[in-house]
């Protein structure tokens, strides 16, 4: 079962968006949980505060489909308080995306250590690296927010400058399956993050 933990120090756009896009890129039916308790409203009913508070049912912890993509958004609860249900959801589900909270939490980094969860930094590439050293070693997924290319900092999957509209159509939850720039988002998961 694919899980991958996605965190976006820099932006918060970019944070909200890129767990979508990985999320239908996905290769199977795909579960986007929020993890950050400030995180955005997502649409849709329930959240991850729900799950915890109310315990989950056999249909929250499996997808009903075999393919497509739901979003738990957070709905103001620590991940610590919510670990039971977060470790049942990436047993049963086929691919889960986790959007981390912005800031470095030790005790999501032993969750993800315990579950063997690649951790995915996604970073905007201005056209010149002004901040070298915001992000530890390692690969990272580079968005180029510009037309002009430029060498990505550090490995990893370089991910092409979105089309008008493609934001949009992820936040509002209309899927477009021809997008450019949700299909590159299968480099991330083929991306080889251990």
């Amino acid at each position: 079962m694919p899980t991958l933990a996605v965190w976006t120090p820099d932006d918060g756009l970019l944070a909200a968006v890129a767990p979508l896009a990985l999320a239908v890129a996905g290769p199977d039916a795909t579960l986007v949980a929020d993890l950050d308790e400030a995180g955005p409203r997502y649409p849709g009913d329930g959240s991850l505060a729900d799950l915890a508070v109310d315990g989950p049912r056999r249909s929250d912890l499996e997808p009903e489909r075999r393919r497509g993509t739901a979003v738990l958004r957070n709905g103001g609860i620590s991940a610590v308080a919510a670990l039971e249900v977060v470790e049942a959801l990436v047993a049963g589900w086929p691919s889960v995306v986790l959007r981390l909270p912005p800031r470095p939490d030790p005790d999501l980094a032993g969750l993800l250590d315990r579950h063997r969860i690649p951790l995915v930094p996604v970073i905007a590439l201005p056209p010149v690296d002004l901040w070298p050293d915001r992000l530890a070693e390692g690969a990272a997924a580079v968005m180029q927010p510009t037309r002009w290319r430029q060498q990505a900092p550090r490995p990893g999957p370089v991910l092409p400058r979105p089309r008008g509209g493609s934001w949009e159509s992820l936040l509002r939850g209309r899927i477009r399956s021809g997008d450019r720039w949700v299909r590159a988002w299968r480099s991330v998961w083929e991306f080889p993050w251990r």
